[in-house]
Parts: C-alpha cells; structure tokens; sequence
C-alpha cells in the first residue's frame, strides 16, 4: 500500500543512467504515458502487453534517474520548492508503469511474467537506491531539513518524510557502506522474487481431486459446486478440485467428515515452500536473513528488527514484543480451553481421535452448535458476496458520505474485474476496483492497493483503489456464498480502499494508506466493526434463494459467539507475529529456519493443536518483501486502536454517530501521512489507546 516508486521503504539499488536503444525505443510505450480517459484519467489496462514491460520500466527508471539528477544538480541554494516540492513531481512515469507491472505479477502472473520479475526486481532495487543513496541529492534535502522551521505543517511532514528514508537507505553512509547496502539490496530483491515464485507454485501445482461421493461428505452444497467449478477450470470436468489456497483448504476443513482428507488438505497447505524440492524456500530465508543482518549493522542498528521498527509507532521491538507476551498467555489458555471442548465432543461421539491441527476447525463448528445452537453454514447462506459489496458501500455512505456507481466506461485487466465511481455531495472523489475471484497466476489472500493517489500539488487529482481477493467463482453465475471470516476480511480490506478515498492532502507521497506500517491496520480493521451492526445485516444480509433477511434470532446467535474460538485465531496470528519479531531480532546467528520456528514455539509452550497462520517458508508478508519484515505485530497493534477507536462510537450514539464519524474523518482518515499518528489518534480519541478495549472484546482477562 506504499507508493512503489524509489521513495518506498522497500525500495532499494542503484542501476546504468545509460539510456539503452531498447530503453529509448520503449520512450513512447503505452504503460509510461499519462492516463488519459474520464475521471482524470485511467490505466490502459486493455493496451498492456507483457513484452512492453522490461522496455517500459528500463525507460521509465532512466526517466526518473534524469529527473532526480537535475534536481541534485540545480546551482541555487536549496529550497522546498526546488528540492522537495520537485521531487514530489519527479517518477511520475516509472509510478505509472510499476503500477501496471505490480497489477500483473499480483493478479496476472504468467511464466513471461516471472521472466520478467526475475530480470527486474533487482534492477529496480538497484534504481531505488541509486535515488536515495546520491549524495548531492540528499545535502539538499538536508538542508531544506534543517531549515523547516518556516515550512506549513504538511511541507515540514514531507520534507521529515524525504530527509527520513533517505537517512534510512543509508544516505549518510561512507562511499563503501553504501555500496555494500546497494549490493545486499539487489541481491534481496531476487531473493524476494524467488521466494514469492515458489510459494505461487505449490499454491498452484498442488491439488486435491475428488472423484467419488464419499470423498465429499460433509461439504455444504456451496462448496461442493465451487470446487466442481475449480476442477472445470483445470479441465478435470466431473470432479471437484480442493485448491492449495486459504480460501479453499478452510471450508474443506472445517466441513470434511472425511478425516484422513483433512489431514492430507492440511499437510499440503501447511507445507507450501517447504517440500524439499525445487519450490522450496528454506534455503532462500536463511540467505534473506543474513543479508537483512548485516544490512541492519551497516545502517547503524543492532538488528533488522530495530531497523525497521525506528520510525514506526511502536519506535522499539522490545515495546511491540511487550504487546504481543501481554496477550499471549491469555491466547493460549483460551486454545487449551477450546481443545477441551472440542475433545469432549470427540469422546462423547466415541470418534477416537486427540484432536490434531486437521481436526481444530472441524470439532470447532461442533462445539459452536452444541453450545451455541449455531451453524456458521446456516449463517453463510445470507452471506451473499455481491450483497455483502452492497453493504460495505452503503455503510462507507453512512459514516463518510460515498455514493458508489457501477460504471463500465473504462478498461480492465480481467473480465473477472468491476468499476465503481466514488461520489460524496454529487462531487467526483475516486474509482473503486473489486477483483474478487482466485484464479491461476493470482496471488492467494485479499489485499488493497492505490493505482493512483490522490493529491492536490498537480492539480486536483482523485484517487484510484482496488480491492482484491480469492473467491471461489460460483458455477453458472450462481450467487458467491462467503463464510462470516471472509465476509469480515471484505470488510476489513475494503477500509483500506476507504482510508485512501477519504484521502484531503496535498502531496501524493502523504496521500492514504502511505502511514506507518503499525498504523496502516488501523483503519481497515476499524472498518470490521460494521458488518455485524443491524442496519447492514437488516438490509444486506439476505438468503441466497429466498431473499429474506437473516433472522434476528440468528443475528443474537452470532452476537452471543462474539468470542467464540477467539484462542485459536489470536493465537495463530501472534504465533507468526512472534516468530517473524524473533527470527530478526536474532541478529545474524547461524539459522535453520525449520529448527528455530520449532524450538522457539516450544519455548513459547505453543499449543501442538494449531500451527502458526503463516508457517515460515510460506511467510509472504516478511519474506516476499521487506514490507511487513519484523512488522507482523503491526495487525495486534492497529487491532489495539480499532477496539479503543470503536468504543468511541458506542460511547456516544452508536456506530452510525454522525459526530464521532466526523471526527473521525477530519482527524484519521482524511489525514494521510501529514500528521503523526500518535497525534492523530490523540485528536481523536481524545487520549492515547488503552490496550483493555483489546482485551475485553477477545473476552480476556483485563
């Protein structure tokens, strides 16, 4: 959700200002020119051909290599306009073509286009920090820096912005250092590119057919037709595919009353990246963390961990570790308490088994029935997907003002992908994108991203968002049917898209969700809290094949499991978040991935009954990028502020308070990256967040 530009943290080395024949050849290719179209313009996306990406992003980085040297070359004295205010207009080309570049490795990824990345990624590292590693260029925003005093607010956020990563890529480093640090950032980026390939491909190449009856017992009719239809899209007709993918092996395991299945869907998924083969991806974390190591102590950090923490809320690992230990203990004894539930259930029905992993969700459902008198299939059948898309609109009409239009004027990527133009008071704010559906070459899992951020420094320009996910395409064009997690996922995702539409700045590089990484959560899982409030479930919540609302008495089944199974959930989450803070604070010990993620769960007395979300050798957010590296722990802080935030609104008039929703777009969601985010919360709340609201809602103990 970072501008993929230079200026990304991530970003990283330095690459030829030699303007290649095929460079100057792809000068007028379709991705690097300026949008054009209605709404301030749109990507191309019907004109992208693979082959133009290489000769597009060649070009474009030596575009912007040319404008970044002008602007560290410039004789007179430095100023923000000339310095900061220029770099805020330079990179616009290489921003456009990288957005069409990411949307395809993302979303659209082919055996070409991982040609493509393998020769790219570390040349657009090298591009990266051969930007914030120039001397010249970094004196002048030093000085601008020191001289800020007389800047507006938002130009003395920008200017601590630019003079921040810089500082952080190395900028001050001695010649050596710096190109050591460009060295190890060209070599991640390969190995980030690596790492991403494999797991793509065991999501891919594994699958589980069914072929008979029996193989199918206890699978809902929903998800028997998706999996028919996945094994149709793999030209298996008659059969029934169980993808390696979450959105897949979920359903499976926690309906399939065929035990010895589980337990394969389970293993399979579980072992993404680590089957010792030619995908695997133990090797690659083990060179990824040496390198991370040693880059951490040329910065002037003991570890990575305390590289990357420095500038985010958290400001050190050992507070965002004191975070995750307060609630761990809590998690845990809820997950012993859930398997003592769950074996009773076991016993009573004389299964003979001691739940296993495999078992977890599958006796979970059991246990919500029997306790609950609740059926989360039941639940599932007003769980419509276009409906639940109707709901998010009309809620983010609600607090923030936003009509959502469907249009069909402007080219996509995928036929799979809709439109909507984004209004408030008849006045044009953005485009909203949804590509809701798994296919082959898409990433797993859902996501946001900004194809354009909104800003006002060059013009009045309006925001492009997207949404993405992976839902089971529903055979026929029937209705998509979606769990109460995934439908919580939408939601949570979907305020991802709201915080970077509710977007009122000035400069692109503060626009959105371009916040801290322990921030960026914030808003998106605030935005949970408004599916299971009546007026959505009431007018959107609909069965699939009466049309009627969801009953209130199952409405007060679902409230009264608020809490329900919440040891498992927390505790697979902060199991990865844990492990990933641990594996970079470790500095550069000698580590075999497989052996530390055994030796420190047993250390953490973690519960044999569930793994970790995300097993190492398939851990994306810290190993396919430097992203959310030594920075899981950021969803249990920002979870911290959404709680907190939310009794906000139950403090006052409910989740619909017109006053609270108010301040809540003046202070947070409007506010991007020109405030501080402790300051934004404070002007919110009134106070800093108090880690209880958290607590109560998991039903732990205060």
């Amino acid at each position: 959700m970072q501008r993929r530009t230079f200026l990304a943290a991530s970003a990283a080395l330095a690459a030829s200002t030699a303007m290649s024949k095929t460079a100057l050849a792809a000068d007028a290719n379709v991705l690097m020119a300026p949008w054009t179209g209605p709404y301030g313009g749109v990507p191309a996306f019907d004109k992208v051909k693979t082959a133009d990406f290489v000769p597009a992003l060649t070009a474009a980085m030596a575009q912007e290599r040319a404008e970044v040297e002008a602007i560290a070359n410039v004789r007179s004295a430095p100023t923000f306009e000339n310095t900061i205010a220029a770099l805020e207009k330079s990179g616009r080309a290489n921003y456009r073509v990288q957005t069409y570049y990411y949307i395809w490795s993302g979303t659209l990824s082919t055996a070409e286009v991982r040609a493509v990345e393998t020769e790219m990624e570390p040349k657009l590292a090298a591009h990266g920090d051969a930007i914030l590693q120039n001397a010249a260029l970094f004196s002048r925003i030093e000085a601008v820096y020191n001289a800020r005093s007389g800047l507006t607010p938002e130009q003395q956020r920008l200017t601590w912005v630019y003079w921040n990563r810089f500082t952080r890529a190395g900028a001050k480093l001695s010649p050596t250092a710096k190109a050591r640090v460009a060295a190890i950032n060209q070599e991640l980026a390969g190995l980030f590119t690596k790492f991403n390939q494999n797991l793509l491909a065991d999501e891919t190449d594994y699958v589980l057919y069914l072929s008979t009856e029996a193989e199918l017992g206890g699978l809902p009719a929903d998800i028997r037709a998706a999996a028919a239809s996945a094994a149709e899209q793999k030209g298996q007709k008659g059969k029934w595919a169980i993808l390696n993918t979450r959105s897949s092996m979920d359903p499976f395991l926690t309906y399939s009353t065929r035990r010895d299945l589980r337990e394969k869907v389970w293993r399979t998924f579980y072992s993404r990246g680590d089957n010792g083969d030619a995908h695997d991806n133990n090797g690659i974390i083990k060179q990824i963390l040496k390198l991370r190591a040693e880059r951490a102590k040329l910065l002037g950090f003991p570890t990575h961990a305390h590289w990357r923490v420095a500038d985010a809320m958290a400001k050190t690992p050992e507070n965002a570790m004191g975070l995750m230990m307060r609630v761990w203990p809590s998690a845990i004894g809820r997950v012993r308490q859930e398997v003592a539930e769950m074996q009773a259930i076991a016993d009573a029905e004389k299964a003979g088994v001691k739940i296993e992993p495999w078992d977890y969700r599958y006796y979970a459902e059991k246990v919500r029935a029997a306790k609950y008198d609740l059926d989360m299939n039941e639940v599932k059948a007003y769980l419509q997907l276009d409906k639940l898309r109707e709901g998010m609109h009309w809620a983010a009409g609600e607090l923030y003002g936003f009509k959502f239009t469907p249009i069909s004027n402007v080219p996509v990527q995928h036929p799979d992908v809709r439109v909507w133009e984004v209004t408030r008071d008849g006045k044009h704010v953005g485009l909203w994108y949804f590509d809701p559906y798994a296919r082959d070459g898409k990433r797993s899992g859902a996501w946001m991203n900004a194809y354009r951020d909104q800003e006002r420094f060059a013009g009045e320009v309006t925001t492009i968002v997207s949404n993405n996910a992976n839902f089971v395409k529903g055979a026929d064009g029937a209705p998509v049917l979606v769990s109460w997690d995934d439908a919580i996922t939408m939601f949570h995702e979907f305020g991802h898209a709201l915080h970077g539409l509710n977007s009122d700045v000035t400069y692109p590089t503060l626009s959105g969700t371009n916040v801290a990484r322990d921030y960026v959560e914030f808003p998106s899982q605030l935005n949970e809290n408004w599916l299971p409030t009546p007026q959505v479930l009431n007018r959107f919540a609909l069965h699939h094949q009466t049309g009627k609302p969801i009953p209130p008495e199952l409405v007060a089944k679902i409230n009264k499991t608020h809490t329900f199974r919440k040891g498992f959930d927390v505790t697979e989450y902060l199991a990865s978040a844990l492990i990933d803070m641990k594996l970079h604070l470790a500095g550069d010990a000698e580590i075999d991935p497989k052996a530390f993620e055994k030796d420190e769960l047993a250390k953490l007395d973690m519960p044999h009954e569930l793994p970790m979300r995300h097993r190492t050798p398939q851990f994306q957010h810290i190993f396919a990028g430097d992203g959310y590296s030594a920075g899981y722990y950021s969803y249990l802080w920002s979870e911290v502020l959404d709680h907190d935030a939310f009794e906000a609104f139950e403090e006052a008039g409910g989740p619909y308070d017109k006053a609270v929703a108010k301040r809540l777009h003046d202070k947070i969601m409007s506010r991007g990256n020109t405030v501080d985010p402790a300051d934004q919360y404070r002007a919110f709340r009134g106070r800093d967040p108090d880690v209880k609201a958290y607590l109560r809602d998991k039903g732990f103990p205060t």
